[in-house]
């Protein structure tokens, strides 16, 4: 991507994270007042008075910040750097407060977005766009990973999983970062090494040992997985796909039956099955129609008024009568289900869901929360957790939503990331924090 477009995009994110702060104001299920005169509950979450209903930007990379780290226990804020990385993660009393129900814990991050979750064994790492955190459950216990510390090379952090035995973290600028628990060393691939593009969005390990990466450049294959083998490296793009691969900037990946392997693009949905390529776009039934959505998108400002990219974008993708952010191509969140079953998570569009037949759409009309939605997650009991810009609901197999708010115990309506931990506490990532939400019939205490 061009210099000056990325450049614009950096701006709408800085929007959108402006508009995210200020969303950010339940703590406990209660509401915090940005207005109200206590200094300390203001600086904790750091609320900022936002711009006319600026749309989310997922995609871009977030603006750096310079804000202090969140209070604790009230007391003052210090700097990042030198600190105790434990205290990065704050945790709030849990309890049924403020009219909140069931047993939770917010842990803050304050000016900063939690886009990534991973849980091994007792440890949940956290991937915020300052670094990224592991958190010891059984002991509670934190250490920040970030590039004053050296263990990475990039702060923003927008992928954190598993690849073979090592952690993985995909970052904003600065490539592929393993983490390796055994020798508790990080190493980093990027350009250099074969990386298509140093913005990492996405790493899968497929059954036939191949590691697929999401950038914004197009997506890596690395035959048979050897990351170090130069050789076994590929890149696919628009261009060398013929088209196959409808959009460069990849977001997510999934594996599907028979290895088919699934992409998320800023342009539809893609499949790669037996060196072959085939992909779907709104025009093939991907999303719902603006008609159908456009008066329920609390987002009412137009991304093509503050970033070059999507103003062209919209041109190109027959969207010029849009004037808030929707855009039912490009796919934010992907899941394959066990039956082969494909979802897709728009930007304003809603949920979709391919039987490899037919396209299903599902919007606020069907009980979603709403119609930004930056995350999907398929538990062991292949439920649907779907998280958008309105709360995180969960799907059940008749098609029906349950959803969850800051009212049950949610940092923030806005739901970019979940895991579960062994213990089978639900961790929910958001702008400014997590909540991790306690199993409903436990004796645990938090």
């Amino acid at each position: 991507m061009q210099g000056f477009g990325r450049n614009m995009l950096l701006a709408a994110g800085v929007l959108a994270l402006v508009a995210g702060a200020y969303m950010v104001g339940r703590q406990q299920g209660g509401t915090v007042n940005p207005n109200s005169g206590n200094p300390a509950t203001v600086a904790a979450v750091e609320v900022a008075s936002p711009p006319k209903s600026p749309a989310p930007a997922p995609a871009t990379a977030p603006a750096e910040t310079k804000s202090p780290a969140p209070l604790r226990s009230g007391g003052l804020s210090e700097p990042l750097a030198g600190r105790d990385a434990r205290q990065l993660l704050q945790t709030a009393p849990s309890a049924a407060a403020g009219g909140a129900k069931g047993r939770f814990t917010h842990f803050r991050v304050g000016n900063r977005n939690v886009k990534a979750m991973h849980a091994s064994g007792n440890q949940v790492w956290v991937g915020t766009s300052s670094g990224v955190i592991r958190y010891e459950v059984d002991k509670d216990d934190y250490k920040l990973f970030d590039v004053r510390n050296g263990s990475l090379v990039a702060n923003g952090v927008f992928h954190v999983g598993k690849l073979g035995e090592k952690i993985s973290v995909g970052t904003y600028g600065g490539g592929l970062s393993l983490y390796d628990p055994a020798t508790e060393k990080w190493e980093t691939f990027n350009i250099p090494q074969g990386l298509a593009d140093a913005f990492v969005y996405g790493v899968l390990q497929a059954k036939n040992g191949d590691v697929w990466i999401a950038t914004w450049s197009g997506a890596n294959r690395i035959v048979g997985g050897n990351l170090k083998d130069r050789a076994s490296w590929r890149t696919y793009t628009v261009e060398n796909t013929q088209g196959g691969l409808p959009n460069d900037w990849v977001y997510g990946l999934a594996e599907g039956l028979n290895g088919d392997i699934w992409m998320a693009t800023e342009g539809g949905v893609a499949l790669f099955r037996e060196e072959k390529w085939q992909h779907w776009t709104h025009k093939d039934g991907v999303g719902a129609p603006y008609d159908k959505v456009k008066s329920q998108n609390e987002f009412d400002s137009d991304p093509g008024q503050v970033s070059s990219h999507h103003a062209r974008q919209k041109q190109e993708q027959g969207l010029s009568e849009v004037t808030t952010a929707y855009n039912p191509n490009y796919i934010i969140s992907l899941a394959v289900d066990a039956k082969g079953g494909v979802w897709c998570g728009t930007w304003g569009a809603g949920l979709s869901h391919f039987d490899g037949k037919s396209w299903i759409n599902q919007t606020r009309d069907d009980g979603l929360p709403a119609n930004h939605v930056f995350m999907l997650h398929l538990d062991d009991r292949q439920r649907l957790w779907v998280g958008t810009s309105g709360g995180l609901a969960l799907r059940d197999d008749a098609g029906k939503f349950s959803v969850k708010t800051t009212a049950d115990g949610l940092f923030s309506n806005n739901v970019f990331s979940m895991a579960f931990s062994a213990d089978g506490s639900q961790w929910v990532g958001s702008y400014g924090g997590v909540a991790r939400i306690f199993p409903e019939k436990t004796d645990q205490k938090p």
